[in-house]
């Protein structure tokens, strides 16, 4: 999403060493945005979602109001991956490598054959969660889309003089929020994204394609249609951060997630897989490993700490294709800061697993030698782990 001179962290260290969460101790690291965890004296306002899913249970009808107005049956199944801990990656129909790696989990866990592809097989499972829709009507709230928004300066000197790292556009961050791309959001809504005076296409006829506005196009009161995702259920009552518990409706993540006693990072496939205390595989994630200049560092590894928000410290002296003449800078924290919401710090030193502004590129691009997922999913592991979880990497 937002475009920042860097994409991964070689200059993160310690996360969450901070415990006053300052930001202010020495070295390079991601330090927590927000003040020790304490329960907000009113949850209520902290975790309302007037977006959150909504279900029909099995063999119940969707609300006709909200329910898909076509066929849409790839996005169908990656939202129903994603509710079952396999995750697609980016929900936008479309059968790309993340989808696949999730389906490739689904069929193993569920003794059909692995094949990565929709067979008859895999496809009677799944329909065992056939009430879920592709897609979901949503009206977009006034709190949601207030904003502050604005483009963010390429130069990290100019970011650390911000208070957020934020989201450029109400686009973007329901985007982020749906676990899609602004373009899926556009295709889904034609009615919306179509130039003023365009007409809106209609359904089975023939026309030419309508270009869509390339600035912003959605806003408050807006009654739109966005990929259904879910397990986005936020307990108030938790014992946590509220400014944590914010991040998380905002990504649509849920707080009841399972607990991993061991994650392994495999770099020839490219994804982190969790398992609980009995060997079950609970999670899949795609993620983004290293590169030829920053490998993944193989091994057995703990987790120092769990940061959610965290700062950057910004060191040019440990990354390869950044000057050292460049200033170092403390970056606020924010989605679209380099490590977007999470920092998961390892016992490797300068290493860890974390969140990123372009969740486009997870799987696709190299990384300084981190191990980096899309906002939400890390949002999601986050909850997750704890420094009890074993950590592998392995080929």
């Amino acid at each position: 999403m937002r475009r920042l001179l860097l994409t991964t962290c070689l200059a993160v260290l310690v996360a969450g060493c901070n415990s006053n969460g300052s930001g202010q101790a020495g070295g390079e690291q991601a330090t927590s945005a927000a003040a020790e965890p304490k329960v907000d004296p009113d949850a209520s306002a902290v975790t309302a979602d007037s977006m959150a899913s909504h279900d029909p249970g099995p063999g119940e009808a969707p609300d006709s109001a909200t329910a898909d107005d076509k066929p849409r049956p790839m996005m169908k199944v990656q939202v129903v991956l994603e509710r079952l801990g396999f995750a697609p990656g980016i929900v936008d129909g479309k059968m790309g490598l993340s989808t696949r790696n999730a389906l490739l989990a689904f069929q193993e866990v569920n003794a059909v054959p692995v094949t990565g592809e929709l067979d008859e097989q895999t496809l009677t499972v799944l329909s065992r969660w056939s009430q879920i829709g592709a897609t979901r009507v949503v009206t977009i709230p006034a709190d949601f889309a207030a904003g502050p928004f604005a483009p963010l300066p390429k130069d990290p000197v100019e970011q650390a003089k911000l208070p957020a790292l934020g989201y450029a556009s109400l686009d973007e961050k329901l985007a982020e929020r749906f676990h899609t791309t602004v373009a899926t959001l556009k295709e889904l809504n034609p009615q919306i994204a179509a130039p003023q005076g365009a007409a809106s296409p209609v359904a089975g006829a023939a026309s030419t394609p309508v270009p869509t506005p390339t600035g912003p196009v959605f806003a408050a009161g807006q009654k739109i249609r966005v990929p259904n995702v879910g397990a986005d259920a936020i307990d108030g009552t938790a014992n946590a951060d509220p400014a944590w518990l914010r991040t998380l409706v905002s990504l649509g993540v849920g707080n009841d997630q399972p607990t991993a006693d061991r994650i392994v990072v495999s770099k020839g496939k490219g994804t982190l897989r969790a398992y609980d205390t009995a060997g079950k595989l609970i999670a899949v994630f795609t993620v983004t490993t290293g590169s030829s200049h920053d490998p993944l560092p193989l091994g057995k590894w703990k987790i120092n700490a769990v940061d959610h928000n965290p700062k950057f410290h910004y060191n040019p002296e440990l990354f390869w294709d950044v000057s050292d003449a460049k200033p170092k800078a403390l970056l606020p924290p924010g989605p679209n800061g380099p490590v977007g919401v999470v920092w998961i710090d390892l016992s490797k030193e300068h290493y860890g697993i974390h969140g990123t502004p372009e969740p486009e590129t997870i799987g696709r691009t190299q990384s300084h030698g981190c191990v980096r997922l899309t906002n939400w999913d890390a949002a999601r592991l986050a909850q997750m782990v704890s420094k009890e979880t074993k950590v592998e990497f392995v080929s």
